[in-house]
């Protein structure tokens, strides 16, 4: 393993703690009395509290020091002081541990009494402290300069993913995102029980891989000898339930999809399925526009949102567009009655990229997605969809070649997606033949099975049902304005990560190193080079080594220029 500067220092100090006899690993019990959000609600002066966090930042002056720490609920301001940590003859504690072997992103214990600086600021003075946790590697540290400008800020998004980790420490908005998110959770799961629904699980391992359009990952069973896949929706299992006698079930459950990876899909992701008896997609609409404005206000604490330049409103009701309605509007094109040859000479024309593999519901998705899907930005159920692309939903009651199923759209992206469900056995077996047809044809997403226990549950009847399913990642990304998957999953899927190159460094470069490691702030670049003693040749091809491996940093900063580790 190569170490960096920084790290190789850090585990120097963390060798002589070792000799001073502190564990800077304990695993004694550290007793909290307070946090930081705490203090600030319930301040009041010489209070005693007790905390602990990471050290985000210092200022030392001699013998003393004003910190910042950081825990799970905000900052604070902390003050070290020489002679009201160390009361007696021995300043080891402040001298050498705090100033010279505590680093920025260690986990300290701190206990002290509480006290308003000239300028107002709530600060904990501290009378002991105690090292938690060494952290072996520096923390990105984003500094300001006096026009305004951050630099160094940990903003990559690759970085970000790879180390959320990293990401949740020095990035305040990024848990905050995520707070959010398990309020939606918890809102959501709040309106479903009030309601008197029951919350279930059901398998991620299926035998036959069912309840959507999509390429399943593929497994092995070693014990059964089978094959299994993995969960692409959950929906053929939660339908055995009300078969079963419940009358309302849902689950949040964990998907997965071996397709593309863009902005709004990652293979894995959540989706929340809820189905209730004796209900229409009508009486659905009502339900779901009801439960997202109440999930809004549990977010945001208002129906409105941000997302890009736009403000959503999820306040009910939402328009409702049939899609064929929709794409007459913004195409001409009605596709009522129409053939797969009139559809697919159609989209050709319009220059949709096409293919032989295509049914009719697939070109009929195809047409509203180019040029339909994006103009619908306020909540809006699109309902209504031709029968050939919904092989899980009941034919309309009064518009022949039609189904009672409705989407909502949202900033053009689907986000909820619910039907008038299927429980003719006979109609059932017929749609699940017809989309191993599509698949025949070489459409990989159309069903590739016919789940005979499923069509066997409904032979023993499922009542009048209507189910829905919505897109729990997208849901929250349009409520806490982010337009990537990715900043609403904790650990999205990523491509692997490049291996770490071994770097042979000379005396050259190791001189300049040696200089850097001696404080944490960045030198002026002619300092280093002033003191490496360098020939100009020499410095150039040293500096570059450097820079090219990121070992060290080299920023302007107004006129000035300086060079620090990386």
């Amino acid at each position: 393993m190569q170490l960096s500067e920084q790290e190789i220092i850090r585990r120097e100090k963390l060798t002589k703690l070792g000799e001073m006899g502190i564990n800077a690993f304990p695993a004694d019990e550290y007793t909290i009395t307070d946090t930081t959000e705490s203090i600030k609600q319930d301040f009041s002066e010489n209070k005693q509290v007790k905390i602990a966090g990471r050290l985000m930042s210092r200022r030392i002056q001699g013998k003393a020091s004003f910190a910042e720490l950081q825990d799970s609920t905000g900052k604070i301001q902390v003050y070290f002081n020489r002679d009201e940590i160390c009361t007696g003859e021995d300043k080891t504690l402040y001298n050498e541990v705090y100033k010279h072997l505590l680093d920025i992103g260690d986990i300290i214990g701190i206990e002290g009494d509480l006290f308003t600086t000239q300028v107002g600021e709530k600060t904990v003075l501290v009378k002991n402290f105690t090292l938690l946790t060494k952290a072996l590697r520096p923390l990105p540290q984003a500094k300001t300069d006096e026009n305004g400008v951050v630099h160094d800020a940990f903003n990559d998004a690759e970085l970000r993913y790879r180390q959320r980790y990293v990401d949740l420490i020095v990035n305040p908005n990024v848990k905050e995102t995520f707070v959010k998110r398990t309020k939606m959770y918890t809102a959501m799961r709040q309106f479903f029980n009030d309601a008197g629904y029951i919350e279930v699980e059901t398998p991620v391992l299926q035998a036959i891989p069912g309840g959507a359009a999509a390429r399943p990952f593929i497994t092995h069973h070693n014990a059964l000898d089978i094959p299994l896949y993995m969960r692409i929706a959950n929906e053929l299992y939660l339908k055995r339930l009300i078969v079963g006698g419940f009358d309302g079930v849902y689950e949040f459950s964990k998907n997965f999809r071996n397709e593309g990876m863009d902005r709004t899909h990652n293979p894995e992701f959540t989706v929340m399925e809820i189905y209730v008896a004796y209900k229409d997609y009508y009486w659905m609409m009502d339900f779901t526009e009801k439960m997202i404005e109440h999930c809004a206000i549990a977010v945001n604490g208002t129906t409105k949102a941000k997302f890009g330049d736009q403000e959503i409103d999820f306040k009910a009701p939402y328009a409702r567009v049939s899609m064929t309605e929709a794409i007459q509007k913004y195409t001409g094109f009605d596709i009522t009655g129409k053939s797969e040859q009139e559809l697919f000479d159609f989209a050709k024309s319009i220059g949709i990229e096409v293919n032989e593999t295509m049914g009719k519901g697939k070109l009929i998705d195809e047409i509203f997605g180019e040029k339909c899907e994006g103009n619908f930005i306020q909540p809006t159920f699109i309902t209504d969809y031709p029968v050939e692309m919904s092989p899980l939903t009941k034919k309309h009651r009064s518009q022949e070649g039609l189904t009672e199923r409705f989407e909502l759209m949202v900033c053009g992206k689907e986000i909820a997606n619910a039907y008038s469900e299927l429980n003719d056995p006979i109609d059932q077996r017929e749609r699940f033949e017809d989309q191993l047809k599509l698949a025949a044809k070489g459409d990989d997403e159309a069903g590739q099975f016919i789940d005979e226990d499923f069509l066997r549950a409904l032979e023993y009847g499922m009542p009048p049902t209507s189910g829905m399913g919505i897109g729990m990642d997208r849901l929250i990304m349009f409520l806490t304005n982010n337009a990537s998957i990715q900043e609403v999953l904790f650990f999205p899927q990523m491509k692997p990560e490049k291996a770490v190159v071994q770097i042979e460094l000379g005396e050259d470069e190791n001189a300049i190193l040696d200089i850097l490691k001696t404080q944490e702030e960045a030198f002026s670049l002619a300092e280093v080079k002033e003191k490496s003693k360098l020939s100009g040749k020499k410095w150039d091809k040293a500096s570059k080594v450097l820079t090219k491996n990121n070992l060290v940093k080299v920023e302007k900063i107004d006129e000035n220029v300086f060079m620090k580790l990386f």
